[in-house]
């Protein structure tokens, strides 16, 4: 049964840098109902009672121990979320899924391995397979007998997927394809029992397969010895006139690329919600250890550079929660009309999150750099024993390392969100390019004055709105420059995406912050505003900076002069005294023992 999430009216993708949102247009994770809390609880139980406790075994390649926990998560419901019911599946929300994906992260090593099997594994055939193939595997995998794996990256084409060497010919007496080929870093490669495997048919047309290990020609090899995310079952493949029934053609022959670029987009948005679930309990390790390490008398959770850490860990999360849950809330409005058994329902469902390819791509890219920020301090904190294998810490410094990588490398991801920006622009899908020109109008026409805003979170209002307009200006200024050769100009594509990311990010914890503090007492939302105002203030710092980049990029002499005087206009803000708010959110994460909003 699908878990109903708070009504919400359709909202195009992208469309936030040039829309104002309101508290009530968003999810956030306040807004989990009955059925969301239920769930919550038992990946929480899950995670608690199985995973962790099983962490070491699973971290010396003990695979067995993985294939029954993936059976164990399919008898509780948890690895079938994204399943039909038709097939033996739960069929839940996106909200749904992004809460067990967020959860099971406690253990990267078992998280890397579940949501290979539960998403990239598995969706394609949920989304693209035919009605027998359909018939034939989601119900194994639904109730853990069957795991799964996706073999897409090969030695020479990682982030290029297309230009895969693998091929697949139709059999003389066209009852199999054969497929030549090797795939490279194949997660579940060692234990998965079917594949999703691409290869090029003739060496021409990009296509899918469903590829069971036991088929004649298929093989793995050894497994990689990985920096992270140990836990993880990690083998090339390796086809050697493998034998594939000519009916397990995944789709159509020459559109892989459509389920290849689709499933990525699913996959970027949960691995957004495993970061910070990673980021959850590194943060919590962070401030048990802070509390009774003790130096000069006293513990080093009372000192301030000490307390500035868990501060900004504990805002991590906080941010990064209100960008997943705000987008997955988008998701799952998108699709709330679909009606999931007409023929083409599977091409309205992913349709519909292509339409938030560029948010995917920015739970992704913001997730992964988050969680290593987090990592990386949860060492500093640890000191010496961060640097020790058995101490929490050297492992979570390793395994946040691939997320950077994983589901697209984050310059892949920078391109696609401003690309796939300006190509919604020059189609007209996102009335961006209009948006630019009335900027830039606004500009010539020197400041303007009105009353002034003296609401609560006016101030909070001013920087996103001044945010956006940056963004618009370096865009505009870069676009009329480079024209049609933009996509040849990768910095300032990437200048821009960072852009693009924080005034998405700033714009998702200031709608939750006023949401809360008009649900909560004031006592309540205190935390989550000095959170959010926390994070406009560095956030404004970053995207200051990449304008300028941009800026000098694009012009020279007075011209240059001249923008940059615009960029300090349109980003003119009051500094804000972060240091209290900081002391103020340190102090509550270390009374409480983790991170609580």
């Amino acid at each position: 049964m699908a878990a109903a999430t708070t009504p919400s009216q359709k909202i195009a993708g992208g469309s936030f840098l040039l829309e104002t949102r309101q508290p009530c247009e968003v999810f956030t994770p306040e807004d989990f109902n009955e059925q969301h809390q239920m769930i919550l609880q038992t990946a929480d139980e899950f995670a608690a009672q199985e995973i962790l406790p099983n962490a070491d075994k699973i971290e010396h390649k003990d695979f067995s121990v993985s294939r029954e926990l993936i059976r164990k998560a399919a008898e509780l419901g948890l690895s079938s979320v994204d399943i039909p019911e038709a097939y033996g599946g739960m069929e839940m929300d996106k909200v749904t899924s992004c809460i067990v994906a967020d959860r099971v992260a406690v253990y990267a090593g078992f998280a890397t391995s579940w949501g290979a099997h539960t998403g990239i594994g598995t969706l394609p055939l949920v989304f693209f397979g035919t009605e027998a193939q359909k018939q034939q595997y989601l119900p194994r995998i639904a109730n853990g007998e069957l795991t799964t794996a996706y073999a897409l990256s090969e030695s020479s084409s990682g982030s290029d997927a297309m230009n895969c060497r693998a091929r697949a010919e139709l059999s003389a007496d066209g009852r199999h394809w054969i497929l030549n080929g090797e795939k490279m870093w194949i997660t579940n490669g060692g234990f998965a029992d079917l594949f999703t495997v691409f290869a090029k048919v003739d060496g021409e047309q990009f296509s899918a397969f469903l590829v069971e290990r036991s088929f004649p020609g298929f093989s793995t090899g050894a497994e990689e010895h990985k920096l992270g995310i140990r836990g993880s079952s990690t083998t090339p493949v390796i086809l050697n006139d493998c034998k594939v029934p000519k009916e397990n053609l995944l789709g159509e022959i020459g559109k892989g690329h459509v389920i290849a670029f689709n499933i990525l987009n699913i996959g970027r948005y949960k691995l957004g919600a495993a970061c910070v679930g990673g980021a959850r309990i590194a943060t919590k390790q962070a401030i048990e250890y802070a509390k009774q390490r003790k130096a000069f008398g006293k513990p080093i959770s009372d000192f301030g550079l000490i307390r500035e850490k868990l501060a900004n860990m504990a805002i991590g999360i906080y941010a990064g929660e209100s960008i997943v849950y705000r987008t997955v809330g988008m998701l799952d409005a998108a699709l709330s009309n679909i009606d999931k058994s007409a023929p083409d329902a599977a091409r309205q469902i992913c349709k519909g999150i292509e339409e938030y390819a560029v948010e995917c791509s920015i739970l992704k890219v913001w997730g992964s750099e988050m969680i290593d920020y987090v990592a990386d301090e949860m060492v500093q904190i640890f000191g010496g024993y961060g640097f020790v294998e058995e101490y929490p810490a050297e492992r979570a410094y390793r395994d946040a390392r691939i997320n950077r990588i994983f589901e697209g490398t984050n310059e892949i991801n920078r391109l696609i969100i401003t690309g796939f920006l300006l190509k919604r622009a020059m189609s007209g899908q996102l009335p961006l390019l209009p948006a630019i020109k009335k900027l830039m109008d606004e500009v010539m026409a020197g400041p303007s004055f009105g009353d002034a805003d003296e609401s609560a979170f006016a101030a909070e209002r001013s920087m996103v709105t001044a945010a956006k307009k940056l963004t618009l200006f370096a865009a505009g200024s870069a676009s009329q420059k480079y024209m049609q050769a933009m996509p040849d100009q990768q910095e300032l594509m990437g200048a821009i995406a960072d852009m693009v990311i924080e005034s998405y990010a700033m714009e998702s914890c200031l709608l939750r912050a006023e949401k809360l503090a008009a649900s909560k007492t004031d006592a309540a939302a205190k935390l989550p505003v000095a959170m959010t105002q926390v994070y406009l203030a560095e956030a404004m710092e970053k995207v200051e900076s990449r304008a300028r980049k941009v800026i000098a990029a694009v012009a020279e002499g007075d011209m240059m002069r001249t923008q940059m005087a615009i960029l300090r206009r349109l980003g003119k803000h009051e500094p804000i005294d972060t240091i209290p708010l900081r002391q103020m959110i340190a102090q509550r994460v270390i009374e409480v023992g983790k991170y609580g909003v």
